[in-house]
This record gives C-alpha cells, sequence and structure tokens, in this order.
C-alpha cells in the first residue's frame, strides 16, 4: 500500500471514529487505539507534505497563530430572529403566520435555544473548507482553523455539491466550568457565562488554544444549498445523516397549542440539560411556506425565539457571611444586592469554601456574576472585574466561630474549617433539620421553622427530645390545632420504625453520608456492634477506609453522642437491623458488581440513584478504591473520578454501565 493510500485510509478511520465518539456518542475504537493511528498519519504527513487535505484529522490539534481574522461574505444572509418574550407576544407572531399563509395548514418545529455562538459551515465536494461567526448577518469572521478543532464538526461529508450548513458553538456546562478555573488558576478574568466563554474561545488568535477548550457544535439549519429539499423538518434529517450533530430534542408539531406547550415545557427542564438555553425557537417547517411569509427588516416572519428568564447577571457582592453546619462546617455564603436571576429575585448566594473563593479571587464589594439555573440555589461563578476599579482585600475565613466564638479548627486534609465545640448552637439547629430529613428520619410536618419554634421555646435541644413532645406542647405555639398538633406527634411516632441504616444517618456523624451509614448498618447490624468495634475494624469494612473509621470510632465514644443513642433507644427507635450476611441478596443485572456514583445523574436525585443501582444488584459505595468496578459519572464528581483514574478504574455513564454488564 502506497503512502498515499494508507493515508486516505487513516483519515476515514479517524474521521469516523471522530464522528461515532463526539456525535454519536458511541465510541468504536479505544483512546490507545485512535492514538496510534493518529501518530501513524502525523508523521506519513509530516514525511511528505503532499498528502496533506483540507479534511484530515491531524487539523484538529490546531494550525500556527493567525494575524487576525479575514472578513467572510456570507452566501445568505445570517438573519436574526424576533423575540416573543411572553404567550400573548407568541400568539400574536402566530396569528401573523396565519394571516401570511392564509387558510392552509402548516407545521412548525421547535428547537431548544442554545446559548452559544452563531456559526456558518461551508462544504464543497464533501469537504470542510470554511467556517465563519455570523458577525453583522451579512460578513462574519473566518475563523476555520478554530473550528476544525472541534471533533463534533465533521471535516467531510457525504453530499458532493456545494452546502452550507448553519450552527451553534457552545460549551457545556460542566466544560464552562473547567473553563473558568484554567482561568482563576492563571491569574486572568473569568468568563461571565458559557456564551461568552464559548465565544472567546473560538475568537483565539492561536488555534492550539482553541484545541484546548472542550467546544462543541449543534446544527441547526441550512444556508446556501442547490438539495431541492421540502422543508425545515427535512433539512434536519439531511443534515443528520451527512454526519452533523442535530439537537435530539427538536420536534414537529402540527399545531400552535402543541409547539407552544413545548417551549413552556422547556422553561421548566432547561435545569436537566448539561448546556445553557436562553428560551426556544420556532419555525415554520415548509420551504414554501416561509419563502411566502418572507422577512420583516432583518428578521424571517416564518420564525420566532421564545425567550426565557435569564440565569445569569451582574450583581454587587455586599458581604461574605458564615453559617455553621451540623457537623460544625463552616459555609462561607454571598450576601447581594438583590437582583432577579432566572424569574426569581435572589440576595444570597452559595461560595462553597475558602479555598473555592480564593481560587476564583472573590472579594466583598466585587460586581459579580451570579447564575441560577432551575432550582438550583444561585452560585457566584466569579468577579467582574473592570479597569481601574479599587477592590477590597481577600477575603479570610473567621478564626473563631461566628456563632459560639470557640476558636476554629480545619483538620488536615480537609477543605472545611469546623467549629469543635459540640455544644454550639448552630450544631444544634442544623443536627435537628438533618435528623428529621426525608433521607434520615423523614418527619412528616416538621420543618425547619417549626424546628426553630421548638428551640426558640426550649421544648426540644436534641433529636431524642422530639420523641418527648406531646400534642398539648404543639397547642402551645401560634397556629396549631388539635388535628395538626397530633398529626405532627403521629409522624414523629412513626419514625421509630425507620431502617436502622437511616438511623445511623440522621445520628449526623461527618463523613457517614446515607450510603456510608447503610454499608456500616449493613456490616454490623445494630448500634452496640458499631460502638464495640474498633477503629480498625470499621476500616476494614468495604467502601469505609480509616478517614470515615476515625469519624465514626470518635463520635461513638463521645458521652454527649452516647446519651442521645441511649435517649433515642429509650424512645423505641430502630438501633439494629439485618446484617448483609442474614439479609437476602438482591439479584440483578449488577450482582457482584461494587460501585461508587459521582456527579449528578439526569433525571436522579443523589439518593434514587444509589437505590436504583442497589435494585438491581450492585453494591454502592462513598469511596473509590481498587474493590471498586465502576465509577458512575454524571456532571461534576471531580476528585472520584481523578482517583478512579488513578487506580484504573472505569469511569461510565449509568447508560454504559448497563451495557457494559
Amino acid at each position: 500500500m502506497s503512502g498515499a493510500e494508507r493515508a486516505a485510509e487513516l483519515r476515514e478511520r479517524l474521521n469516523a471514529a471522530n464522528h461515532r465518539y463526539h456525535v454519536l456518542d458511541d465510541p468504536s475504537m479505544s483512546d490507545a487505539e485512535y492514538d496510534e493511528l493518529m501518530r501513524e498519519l502525523q508523521h506519513l504527513e509530516a514525511d511528505d507534505p503532499s498528502l496533506v487535505t483540507p479534511d484530515s484529522p491531524t487539523h484538529r490539534v490546531g494550525a500556527a497563530p493567525s494575524g487576525g481574522f479575514a472578513p467572510v461574505q456570507h452566501l445568505q444572509p445570517m438573519l436574526s430572529l424576533a423575540n416573543a418574550r411572553n404567550e400573548q407576544e407568541f400568539g400574536e407572531w402566530a396569528d401573523r403566520v396565519k394571516r401570511g399563509i392564509g387558510d392552509e395548514p402548516f407545521q412548525l418545529v421547535t428547537e431548544p435555544k442554545i446559548d452559544g455562538l452563531a456559526i456558518s459551515l461551508l462544504y464543497r465536494d464533501g469537504v470542510f473548507v470554511r467556517g465563519a461567526t455570523r458577525g453583522d448577518g451579512t460578513t462574519g469572521e473566518d475563523v476555520t482553523a478554530n473550528l476544525r478543532t472541534s471533533r463534533s464538526i465533521p471535516l467531510r461529508i457525504p453530499e458532493t455539491g456545494e452546502v452550507e450548513v448553519r450552527g451553534e458553538v457552545y460549551l457545556t456546562l460542566s466544560g464552562f466550568e473547567q473553563v473558568n478555573a484554567e482561568q482563576a488558576a492563571a491569574g486572568k478574568k473569568t468568563f461571565m457565562n458559557p456564551r461568552n466563554s464559548a465565544a472567546g474561545s473560538l475568537r483565539q488568535k492561536d488555534p492550539k488554544v482553541t484545541a484546548t477548550r472542550p467546544l462543541t457544535v449543534f446544527i441547526y439549519g441550512l444556508g446556501a444549498n442547490s438539495l431541492g429539499l421540502d422543508s425545515h423538518w427535512e433539512a434536519l434529517q439531511w443534515m443528520r445523516d451527512q454526519g452533523f450533530r442535530v439537537n435530539e430534542h427538536i420536534e414537529l408539531h402540527d399545531s400552535v397549542e402543541t409547539a407552544l406547550e413545548e417551549c413552556r415545557a422547556w422553561e421548566g427542564r432547561r435545569a436537566e440539560l448539561d448546556y445553557d438555553i436562553d428560551g426556544a425557537v420556532v419555525k415554520v417547517s415548509s420551504f414554501a411556506q416561509q419563502a411566502r411569509l418572507g422577512f420583516v427588516a432583518r428578521d424571517p416572519r416564518w420564525a420566532i425565539a421564545f425567550k426565557f428568564a435569564p440565569t445569569t447577571v451582574l450583581t454587587k457582592l455586599e458581604h461574605i457571611g458564615v453559617n455553621v453546619g451540623r457537623t460544625g462546617a463552616l459555609n462561607p455564603y454571598a450576601v447581594l444586592e438583590p437582583v432577579v436571576v432566572g424569574g426569581v429575585t435572589v440576595s444570597l448566594a452559595t461560595l462553597h469554601n475558602e479555598e473555592d473563593i480564593n481560587r476564583k479571587d472573590i472579594r466583598e464589594g466585587d460586581t459579580v456574576i451570579v447564575q441560577r439555573a432551575g432550582d438550583v440555589i444561585p452560585q457566584v461563578v466569579g468577579p467582574h472585574l473592570e479597569d481601574g476599579v479599587k477592590r477590597g482585600r481577600p477575603w479570610k475565613m473567621p478564626v473563631r466561630c461566628p456563632v459560639c466564638d470557640t476558636p476554629v479548627v480545619k483538620p488536615e486534609g480537609e477543605v472545611m474549617h469546623r467549629c469543635p465545640n459540640p455544644s454550639c448552637p448552630a450544631k444544634g439547629y442544623e443536627w435537628l433539620k438533618h435528623f428529621v430529613s426525608r433521607g434520615a428520619m423523614d418527619i412528616d410536618g416538621v420543618g425547619d421553622k417549626l424546628i426553630r419554634r421548638l428551640l426558640d421555646e426550649s421544648l426540644i435541644a436534641t433529636p431524642p427530645d422530639l420523641y418527648r413532645l406531646t400534642a398539648d406542647d404543639l397547642l402551645g405555639l401560634d397556629g396549631f390545632q388539635e388535628r395538626s398538633a397530633e398529626n405532627v406527634i403521629s409522624a414523629i411516632e412513626t419514625s421509630k420504625g425507620r431502617p436502622f441504616g437511616h438511623v445511623l444517618f440522621a445520628l449526623g456523624i461527618t463523613h457517614v453520608g446515607s450510603v456510608t451509614a447503610q454499608l456500616l448498618a449493613d456490616h454490623f447490624g445494630s448500634i452496640d456492634a458499631l460502638e464495640a468495634a474498633s477503629t480498625e475494624e470499621i476500616a476494614e469494612v468495604e467502601g469505609i477506609g480509616p478517614v470515615i473509621a476515625e469519624a465514626v470510632a470518635g463520635w461513638l465514644v463521645d458521652e454527649d453522642h452516647l446519651a442521645v443513642v441511649a435517649d433515642l433507644r429509650e424512645a423505641g427507635v430502630t438501633m439494629s437491623g439485618p446484617t448483609r450476611a442474614t439479609a437476602a441478596p438482591v439479584e440483578g443485572p449488577l450482582s457482584g458488581l461494587t460501585v461508587v456514583v459521582t456527579g449528578s445523574i439526569e433525571g436522579y436525585t443523589r439518593d434514587s440513584i444509589r437505590d436504583h443501582l442497589a435494585e438491581q444488584g450492585a453494591k454502592v459505595t462513598d469511596s473509590v478504591s481498587k474493590k471498586t468496578d465502576y465509577v458512575v459519572a454524571g456532571e461534576g464528581g471531580g476528585s472520584k473520578r481523578a482517583k478512579a483514574d488513578k487506580l484504573g478504574v472505569p469511569v461510565v455513564t449509568l447508560d454504559e454501565l448497563f451495557e457494559t454488564v
């Protein structure tokens, strides 16, 4: 086989592998095999530059830096869309469409409106020859070299004529976090949102920098072409067949009503996606009807963007406060100048910990970027720095507990500072909130406000006090009637029968989450056996380890904690259950596998995904070790991913786990 023939074969195999991996999410070869083939092609092209072609996957790593971006005249204008910000405006647009078409039936296509950067891709004889930004709609910038680095863009397609497609370059939310972390670590400005980050990444003068950014693309429409297709829906199917990445959530509708329902549904489901959408796009599908409707100014009459409330805004960080959690952890939070984000007025946002604050260089008095998606607690992404604006001092964690004034400690190996005072009032409140929560004792009707009132009235101080409450105690509080008081007492009584694993979790031992608590309950079977176990014996339980073992053993030798356990036992709370040896094993497709879950997985809460895996026979643990068979990863979960990579433990999605077994 000649060098040219081998190079052609390698290009075909590598481009096919790129498509399978980055577009279809269905890898066809291992990373090692891909890298080996790529190196071979690079060597062939280096030895004979005449073998280099525009569709060579070696372009993915980036070309030489450019001096600027040349202007590109679009073959067909890239027009903007008019916006509908509510249902009334959407209805007015639909009425105009009906008047323009007459009595003729029409179909509508709905698409999530990706919050990214619009691009145009030109193919000649099946080869990607030019990529450009939207610019002013008539003239854009030539970013071909940078777009070639995105593996979700095919460098060759089956179509042999000249065709232009349009799409949106964007960053996933996890990719956005990665880029901002790298910016902050390098002492550079963080990006306000994924769209700004994607735009900045695409317009890098050095394509090699762009190649390091996790850019991807969705293709949503055709530009100039001679394909003779009849509708936008048909064009989407054609683009998918050509190997372009088309959004899986695009829908075809026979009525305005169902299209509007889909728009409303996406506003509620936007938090389920790993990318930002700022609305939904609705288009008349028929190209003939589009031509009849035409344009007004620069907007097509046949399309509308149903816009959502923004999820990223700027506001002032007035103050950094600190809460004390049930385990004594000091949790910083941002007090913000009130601002509307995601349709909700917010004045508080999470800041995680001191290391995260310093990594992002967030300071009191800064104008900050605040992000909120769906029902997620607002987060401060980073400062929005302006030249010449004087900033406050770097923030430091208080050296004394803000509640009880006890000197704060920072245990070795932990990122959290803690109040070591076991009698800290803040711990009591947070402990009680945790104790009654759904994953713990699940006491219906006892929420944050009632706990605060009961504490203020000195009716409770620790969890066992809940079981001493009477209906008369509650009737003495404003708002309680006889029936509501009896309902609360009944819920407290019912909680005594909660399984031992839930009770163990409810005790609030540092580092003991619901999965760890169940592992301990399964192994030891009772609180008595756990109290009698040494630190070494606890550490030997699979999935526990020395850090958790020390926390458990230390908690169980504290006299105050033992008194709580004794009082709960006396109240009739479950303190034992079947061990793993006596419990009937769950048989399923995951039987015999030890699995760790990390990150957030769409459609599941943290507890429900673990329960789901356990129901399929898996043993779910909290920590990654050599005995772990798989790490099931959603969005986030960096430390467990890193440990899995270090130990050689496969990291898979939930679907991949079931496909693998």
